[in-house]
C-alpha cells in the first residue's frame, strides 16, 4: 500500500512537467501542419529557361489536318516554372477554313503555357490577308496590315489588343489612332483615341 501511494505521489509531482511536455509536443506537431513546404533548391521555382531552340517552327492542326496556327522564331526559351516561352523575332500565323489568315511578326515575343495569349513587343505589324468571301477587286476585301509597338493577342478568338499608338493600312486608306481592339473571326476593329487618317468611302454596288 506504501508503495503504491508512493508511486502516486511521484506522479501527481510529475504531472505538470508531462503537461508541459505533451503541450510543447502538440504546439510543434500543429506549427508543423501549417507552415510552408521548403523551397526546392532544384531551381524549379525560379524564373530561368531549362532549354532553348534555335530556328524552330511550330504548327498546330484541325480536325481536318490543316493548318490553324503556326509559330516560329529565330530562337526560343522555355521556362518551367510557368511554361511560357519568350521569343525572339517570332511569327504567328493563325488560321481557319473560311476566314482571311492573320499574321503577326515583331522583335519579341512571349507565349503562355497554355499557348491561348502572346505579347509581342518592337516593330509589330499584323497582317490580315485578303478576305475569301468578300468579291474579288473590291477594295473591302483588304489586305488589312497594323502597326505598332506592342501587342497582345488572343490566339483561339483571333483577337488583338493594344493601348499603344498604330497604324492602319489597306487599299482604301490609311489611319492612325491610339488604343485598337481587333477582332479576326467578327471583322471588327475598334479605336479608342487620337484618330485620323485618310480612308475612301467604301465601293458601293450599282
Amino acid at each position: 500500500m506504501d508503495r503504491t501511494r508512493e508511486l502516486f505521489d511521484r506522479f501527481v509531482a510529475w504531472s505538470p512537467v508531462l503537461l508541459l511536455g505533451a503541450l510543447a509536443a502538440l504546439t510543434y506537431w500543429l506549427d508543423a501542419q501549417v507552415q510552408s513546404p521548403p523551397a526546392r533548391r532544384d531551381g524549379s521555382t525560379r524564373h530561368d529557361p531549362d532549354l532553348f531552340l534555335q530556328d524552330f517552327k511550330a504548327i498546330t492542326f484541325d480536325a481536318n489536318g490543316n493548318a490553324r496556327e503556326t509559330l516560329s522564331a529565330t530562337r526560343a526559351e522555355h521556362f518551367p516554372d510557368d511554361e511560357s516561352a519568350e521569343l525572339a523575332k517570332p511569327r504567328l500565323s493563325l488560321s481557319e477554313t473560311g476566314r482571311p489568315t492573320m499574321t503577326v511578326t515583331a522583335d519579341r515575343g512571349r507565349i503562355d503555357g497554355d499557348r491561348d495569349n502572346g505579347d509581342f513587343s518592337g516593330n509589330v505589324r499584323v497582317e490580315r490577308d485578303a478576305d475569301p468571301n468578300t468579291p474579288a477587286g473590291s477594295e473591302r476585301a483588304g489586305p488589312v496590315t497594323l502597326s505598332t509597338s506592342a501587342l497582345h493577342v488572343t490566339t483561339k478568338e483571333q483577337r488583338v489588343q493594344t493601348r499603344e499608338a498604330v497604324t492602319i493600312e489597306d487599299p482604301r486608306g490609311i489611319i492612325h489612332g491610339k488604343g485598337l481592339e481587333f477582332d479576326n473571326k467578327a471583322k471588327t476593329l475598334r479605336l479608342d483615341s487620337q484618330v485620323s487618317g485618310t480612308f475612301q468611302p467604301q465601293d458601293v454596288p450599282k
